[in-house]
């Protein structure tokens, strides 16, 4: 039992109650009670099945419980009969003990596991695109990617990060227009190349020779990025090519620099431009296998088929869309670097786009489709409501994260310090939610040290840390400790942790750990509070438990990408 979580002990010894009793066959949940009053563990096999003995639960539940005793032997103290029918489980002091000096001592390795090892796993997420300013919804997905990202890395597997960039379409027609509009030749800043493309769209939508103009310079840009020998391209085509290839360089290596900033450093960038080919040839070769079909001129799936929506993957002009760039993405990615596992973050907005694309691909090459899936975010809206990249009201990331430093750093005088504790208040509000649930984001109250959010966090751990620091260097007198040290209940959510993170890792879903350390840091402000750590009874059991807690936080906050300063 000694490689088996305390929850899947506790199934075992359920199971093997269940077996003495003869029943052999049994759906039952082993879980965490909403009171620790109640427990550290709940079992509801009793409710679960006594329906179907014909036996009332409780009288099923008062048979178990001396029999999942027997078997948990000294992991618990306690295995009692409580309301209908349910079997709570408290863990022992011995349990509990060993638990926290697992967490004091393995240090990084506290809540991993090799659930994964052996595979190798590819997500993508962040993805802006070339030709705009990276804007929030890009930041909420890079956040929302690299935790996903720590979580499957904590479960043993090799995480390859990617993310995929648009350097090709109409936006990047309508930047370009822009910027041939203003006269400029060379492009210096990406801020020029975003106020670029908003001018560029609103020209678009409000007057038809501009439309027609980006149009046919959107066709022109997908000719000249695609040219093999720019021996065929006119002085015209390549001075087009140098601005287009200028404009690229400057977005990605701003890109690159707030990504740093979120603590991602991605593995592989795929553009638009190299998933063009791949994607028009499998495209065309579904059309002749009759997967797509020819209506007005453009090429089509009929996503009816598969109970969703039609899409248009290749238009009229002969332009592939971003269906097509997807198809292209997945060949691409299977020819360069395969793995066991593709998984796609994106905005929820998206969901309906991927499910049309995966079942085109299902048909096109089902193993492909097989292993790739898509996991949507919902939407980011800061107080102010939802932001637009096509009016000129967009907020973008470099704007957010600029303003959340410089309010941090007139509470933490420390530079680096008021970094970490802004990119911390971000990432605390964009993990919060469950998958697809929209975020509301309030500036002012993310950064609070009152609780819910990523400060709040960080401070309990350096405030922890400091504990042990002055304990170690602290000149003081030990007071002799009767008796034992009662199991207290900063201890008893330290032991979830593993179980936590594998929870997290089953369904890829951050906000969990995220609901967790929220708890974990509470619990901690009470101990504190309600304990003499230094010089008082029990002090060598309290500076363990603190230790725990640090390692705990530490690694938990590492797992979610929030950075953890040394001061506060």
């Amino acid at each position: 039992m000694e490689d088996l979580s305390i929850a899947e002990q506790i199934r075992r010894a359920t199971t093997e109650a269940l077996l003495e009793l003869g029943i052999t066959e049994a759906k039952f949940a082993v879980e965490w009670p909403a009171d620790m009053m109640h427990g550290d563990y709940a079992v509801n096999a009793a409710m679960s099945i006594a329906k179907s003995l014909g036996k009332n639960p409780r009288e099923l539940a008062s048979e178990l419980t001396p029999l999942i005793a027997k078997h948990l032997d000294a992991l618990a103290s306690s295995v009692e009969v409580a309301g209908p029918g349910f079997i709570n489980i408290t863990l022992s002091r011995d349990t509990v003990t060993d638990a926290i000096s697992k967490a004091s001592s393995l240090g990084e390795a506290w809540g991993t596991n090799q659930s994964q090892s052996g595979k190798k796993i590819m997500i993508e997420y962040g993805n802006p695109n070339p030709f705009k300013e990276m804007h929030i919804g890009h930041m909420t997905g890079a956040v929302i990617g690299e935790a996903i990202s720590r979580l499957i890395q904590a479960s043993g597997a090799e995480v390859l990060r990617d993310t995929f960039g648009g350097d090709v379409g109409p936006h990047v027609a309508k930047a370009l227009w822009a910027i041939q509009q203003s006269g400029t030749t060379d492009i210096a800043t990406a801020k020029e190349i975003g106020d670029a493309y908003i001018k560029g769209s609103n020209a678009y939508e409000e007057s038809p020779e501009s439309k027609e103009e980006i149009d046919s310079l959107n066709t022109e840009i997908y000719r000249i990025v695609e040219e093999k020998d720019v021996m065929n391209l006119s002085e015209k085509d390549l001075q087009i090519l140098e601005l287009w290839k200028k404009g690229r360089e400057i977005s990605m290596e701003e890109f690159a620099r707030l990504f740093a900033l979120l603590g991602t450093k991605f593995d592989y960038t795929f553009f638009d431009s190299d998933t063009t080919e791949p994607g028009v040839a499998q495209v065309r070769k579904g059309l002749e296998t009759g997967i797509f079909e020819e209506s007005d001129g453009a090429i089509i799936y009929r996503g009816e088929k598969a109970g969703l929506f039609t899409l248009v993957f290749i238009t009229s002009r002969g332009n592939p869309t971003y269906e097509t760039k997807d198809i292209g993405l997945a060949f691409l990615k299977e020819m360069q670097i395969p793995t066991d596992e593709v998984i796609i973050t994106t905005a929820v907005e998206q969901v309906g786009h991927f499910k049309v694309v995966l079942a085109a691909l299902s048909e096109i090459n089902p193993a492909l489709a097989v292993k790739t899936r898509h996991i949507a975010h919902g939407l980011l809206q800061l107080t102010t409501g939802k932001m637009s990249s096509r009016k000129g009201n967009i907020i973008t990331a470099s704007e957010l994260i600029k303003e959340m430093i410089e309010t941090a750093l007139e509470r933490n005088e420390n530079p680096l310090a008021a970094e970490q504790v802004a990119i911390g208040a971000i990432k605390y509000i964009l993990l919060r939610s469950a998958p697809g649930q929209n975020i509301i984001f309030d500036p002012e109250k993310s950064l609070s040290l009152d609780g819910d959010s990523g400060p709040y966090l960080q401070y309990a751990l350096v405030r922890a840390r400091s504990v042990i620091t002055n304990a170690s260097e602290t000149e003081h007198e030990r007071v002799e400790s009767e008796g034992e040290f009662p199991v207290q209940a900063i201890e008893r959510l330290i032991v979830r942790f593993p179980e936590v993170v594998t929870n997290a890792q089953n369904f890829l879903a951050p906000h969990t750990v995220v609901q967790y350390l929220t708890q974990l840091a509470s619990e901690w402000n009470s101990f504190y509070a309600q304990n003499r750590i230094i010089g008082g009874e029990f002090e060598d059991r309290k500076i363990e438990i603190a230790k725990a807690f640090v390692t705990t936080m530490h690694n938990g906050l590492t797992l979610l990408g929030i950075p953890v300063p040394e001061k506060m």
